[in-house]
């Protein structure tokens, strides 16, 4: 028998019992070996749940605990998740998690401390909910070097975008029928402001780089500036906008960014919509792949917590996880990036087009139809830092939405 010990018996915690409840025996038969949930820890009771019997409210009362041998960390946050984790492994008991801020911030560390254990930190769930991605890039990917890793990683924000563009509504409705429905937080600010997004992509460059990277290194932009007027201009051009966040090999340098971009209709992230997500991979032998699924939800982020957990349970005396190093990689600079970028200015496109010309280089002049006093122009490929000292000279320039190729 395989013992395990839940922390945290919120919407992930009941998931992850509930999954294990319903497909107990196929797990057991992928194992080798029986699937015991132990003990559940949180600070409420839950009478007349039938985990009642196994709530405990000691941490102490798992980690003492020889017969428990892996661990599962759903309660979110740093602490005490980071202290509890800390001590499992030390403890000699694997861990699996789903907590992104955790992985993101000490993610080197606990695989150092489960690998000098001979035991694992596992945390498919952290990234892209029930979307399979970790486990790939440690194990099918191998032979390659990934250059590139873009992604739509926040279910949220791709709901209300997919509204803007294709219902025509306007940032603050869209919000709110977001967290009507229960796709967004009361508090909206981590899905929004895109830090959610940044920590995701953080996990997976430091993944692929092999060493650490902070997600406040990270150049990060939400989608609150996004308004209706943009997907008009969008619409115009047959592309749609995207929260991305993107990781890419630059030379020696790894370029991260998580920012709204346009694409076009022949980009593999185009017609993701809803509360999907999506993570596009280029390795450089395998050429291009795309992973699509529920980023999100308790189920579909249970089932990826559990399939850790069966990993760990047929490896419990050894370790399989890729590490990274605690040691930074050097991000490029934003600044130093290149793209083309989509500019909105207020004015007359036939009054100031040269004169725009003299100064970005060539532009594409985009007119919707019903917008007075203003038109929009795609640039050539220019460095962030070539943009922003242009655009310091153009004070009715009124957004700018960098462009995916």
């Amino acid at each position: 028998m395989v013992n395990i010990a839940v922390l945290g018996y919120g919407t992930v915690g009941s998931g992850v019992v509930e999954v294990i409840n319903t497909n107990g025996a196929r797990i057991n038969q992928r194992i080798g070996d029986e699937l015991n949930v132990k003990y559940v820890l949180d600070l409420r009771d839950f009478p007349g749940d039938p985990i009642q019997d196994k709530v405990v409210h000691e941490f102490d009362t798992i980690v003492k605990d020889p017969d428990v041998q892996i661990v599962v960390e759903v309660m979110g946050g740093i602490e005490p998740a980071y202290t509890f984790v800390k001590r499992s492994l030390q403890a000699g008991k694997s861990v699996a998690t789903s907590n992104k801020a955790l992985v993101a911030k000490h993610g080197a560390e606990l695989l150092s401390i489960a690998r000098d254990h001979n035991i694992n930190f596992l945390f498919e769930a952290s990234v892209g909910g029930g979307i399979p991605i970790i486990r790939p890039l440690n194990s099918s990917m191998t032979a390659d070097e990934i250059e590139e890793i873009t992604g739509i990683l926040n279910g949220t924000t791709n709901y209300m975008m997919s509204k803007m563009f294709y219902e025509g509504a306007d940032y603050n409705a869209v919000l709110k029928e977001a967290q009507d429905n229960g796709f967004a937080e009361r508090n909206p600010e981590a899905d929004v402001e895109g830090y959610d997004a940044c920590r995701k992509i953080a996990i997976l460059s430091s993944l692929i780089s092999g060493q650490q990277v902070d997600f406040e290194d990270i150049y990060t932009e939400g989608i609150t500036k996004i308004t209706s007027e943009d997907m008009m201009y969008a619409k115009e051009m047959g592309m749609t906008i995207k929260l991305l966040a993107s990781s890419r090999r630059d030379g020696d340098h790894l370029h991260a960014i998580v920012a709204p971009h346009l694409l076009g209709r022949d980009h593999p992230l185009f017609n993701v919509n809803g509360v999907f997500n999506a993570i596009f991979v280029h390795g450089n032998v395998l050429g291009d792949a795309m992973f699509y699924g529920s980023g999100a939800g308790k189920l579909p982020t249970a089932s990826a917590v559990v399939s850790d957990v069966v990993d760990e349970a047929k490896h419990l005396h050894r370790n399989i996880m890729t590490m990274w190093k605690s040691e930074k990689t050097e991000l490029l600079p934003i600044e130093d990036t290149k793209k083309r970028y989509f500019v909105r200015i207020g004015g007359e496109a036939d009054v100031m087009k040269a004169y725009l010309e003299s100064k970005f280089g060539p532009i594409e002049v985009v007119e919707v139809e019903g917008l007075e006093g203003e038109f929009g122009f795609t640039t050539g490929v220019l460095s962030e830092g070539e943009y922003k000292r242009i655009a310091k000279e153009f004070p009715t320039i009124k957004g700018m939405i960098r462009i995916q190729e």
